[in-house]
């Protein structure tokens, strides 16, 4: 992977100035002519488009590693540009200051595309801040956006999150006439580039009507490895999802786990190459090892730690293009048990939130399932230390459970669950799953569940390869499922939001409020499906 390093930094004003620091230099602009009147904010200004030159696509963003003081700007081009950078200001006016973007390129193993993504690093930034910006390149229209910065302490917030979405958009393919060549000639006929529907659309602007400060995403983004597998573009599917998206990430981070289709064989040792250039994340003990760079990574918004895995790493299951269980070494392992003790331990984090793809729980009578192998090495950490929210997809449907702590003795270590309560659960007490992965792929799964509580378990893979090789089919076991809570049996497409209220006294509850929605149409009409309430103690008074 070739990384274009460029580290100048420009600035255009004192009031600029203060919204932006780095560790580079700052450059003032030249003094404005008090004839012309107040100088217009470059966020108004624009740029003629150049002819030849490509376009700022896939504009997205991404915290860093202090969401409160960090932000990452980037998006991606077919290729290399000049002078890729972001201007940054505020909505009550100033010039800003220019900061310029890194770019980090791969070339697909398939297709030979090489791709470019260009991340603009803004730090310093103020806490529970609205900033505005641009970002573009030489020849190029600058494209606008704008964020919040995460709060510090204990005050409200909103996050959403859904998995599995794929893209919504067509591609003209040219057929011939029953299906060999004639000369009677071809027509045209244009079908999904792979597995999204038009919600993989609708569900942008369903979460634009929340308005979150984040999205969290849990794995499955665009079946990138799927279109691959079917002799399409894995770059252009990438591609659509970003341009797709764009409506929402240029306003607010979505921030991603590594699902299964996130694995693109030949993408560098582990499938990722794609998604570790797409993005640039909050940095963890990972970052210095290029080969798991950005699989798992944690932020802090307010008072809620959010911890992101890559559970290919540990599930049993073989799904991706690559059979990846154990590629780590343990070292997920030991950075997972190392996070979880020290957000536990500090008195300003009261939630603890796991993002993550395979989940540990599932109705699904023919889909995937739950995975023991999740279930025996990070159940015991979720325990330990009172992990409150796991959110996940992989099954594409709705589903939570009970808080549950500790497992059955038996060979599925069946979750117990310490609450039966379906409108409020108390995770002082366990963690409550939640499955959300109605993202918009088309092969949902809402009608195929237990109609009693109950589930199925991978818990390992037969020794006999199938085609395609060398893919292992899962052996399953059936366990009772005391820890279901809710399945949303009817709607095909959906998200949840949750909206934090940190309370208001040292010791005291803080809850969050957990909505499921479904929604309609372009415009996204939103339907509540699933409505409970998470609490538990603030740790700021609380005994350990």
């Amino acid at each position: 992977m070739t990384i274009a390093r460029r580290s100048l930094l420009k600035g255009t004003s004192a009031a600029g100035a203060a919204l932006v620091t780095g560790a580079a230099a700052a450059q003032p602009a030249a003094a404005a002519d008090p004839q012309d009147g107040p100088a217009a904010s470059p966020l108004l200004q624009s740029t003629p488009h150049r002819l030849g030159a490509p376009s700022v696509s896939g504009l997205h963003l991404q915290f860093g590693t202090d969401p409160a003081a960090e932000m990452t700007v980037s998006w991606i081009t077919p290729q290399s540009v000049r002078r890729p950078q972001v201007r940054i200001g505020s909505p009550d006016g100033g010039l800003g200051r220019v900061v310029e973007a890194e770019t980090r390129t791969y070339r697909d193993a398939l297709s030979k595309d090489e791709v470019y993504v260009h991340h603009a690093r803004l730090t310093g930034l103020r806490p529970g801040t609205t900033y505005l910006y641009t970002a573009g390149h030489d020849g190029a229209s600058p494209e606008t956006g704008s964020f919040t910065t995460a709060p510090r302490g204990r005050v409200p917030l909103t996050f959403t999150s859904f998995g599995d979405q794929a893209t919504p958009n067509l591609r003209r393919q040219v057929v011939f006439p029953d299906g060999v060549p004639s000369p009677l000639g071809t027509y045209p006929v244009f079908t999904s580039s792979q597995v999204g529907t038009a919600h993989s659309a609708d569900i942008v602007t369903a979460v634009e009507r929340v308005g979150p400060l984040f999205n969290l995403v849990n794995g499955d983004l665009c079946y990138a490895s799927y279109s691959g597998r079917h002799g399409q573009s894995r770059t252009a599917t990438w591609a659509d999802w970003f341009i797709n998206n764009s409506r929402s990430t240029r306003l607010r981070p979505w921030m991603p786990c590594a699902g299964n289709h996130e694995n693109e064989g030949g993408n560098g040792p582990i499938g990722a190459l794609g998604y570790q250039t797409y993005f640039s994340l909050p940095d963890s003990s990972a970052s210095s090892d290029e080969e798991t760079r950005g699989m798992w990574y944690a932020f802090t918004a307010g008072s809620v730690r959010v911890i992101s895995l890559a559970n290919d790493d540990v599930a049993i299951q073989n799904s991706g293009d690559t059979y990846l269980r154990g590629y780590s070494g343990g070292a997920q392992q030991r950075w997972l048990e190392r996070e979880l003790r020290a957000a536990r331990s500090n008195r300003s984090i009261d939630w603890i939130v796991v993002c993550m793809h395979h989940p540990m729980i599932s109705s699904s009578r023919h889909g995937s399932g739950s995975d023991l192998g999740i279930r025996e090495a990070w159940g015991p950490l979720f325990d330990a230390y009172g992990v409150d929210l796991v959110v996940s997809g992989h099954e594409h449907y709705y589903e939570r459970s009970h808080p549950v702590r500790g497992t059955l003795p038996n060979d599925t270590r069946t979750p117990v669950p310490t609450g039966t309560d379906l409108r409020t659960a108390d995770t002082d007490r366990g963690t409550v799953h939640m499955i959300i992965g109605a993202g918009g792929n088309a092969a949902t799964t809402q009608d195929d569940l237990f109609e009693q509580p109950r589930g199925r378990v991978v818990v390992a893979l037969e020794d006999a390869p199938r085609p395609p090789a060398p893919y292992r089919e899962s052996i399953w076991v059936t366990e009772d499922a005391p820890w279901a809570a809710f399945q949303d049996r009817t709607h095909t497409h959906g998200f949840a939001a949750f909206e934090v209220d940190p309370g208001d006294r040292r010791g005291g509850l803080t809850t969050m409020r957990v909505t499921y929605y479904t929604f309609d149409g372009p415009h996204a009409e939103l339907t509540p499906v699933d409505t409970f309430t998470l609490r538990r103690h603030r740790t700021d008074g609380h005994p350990a």
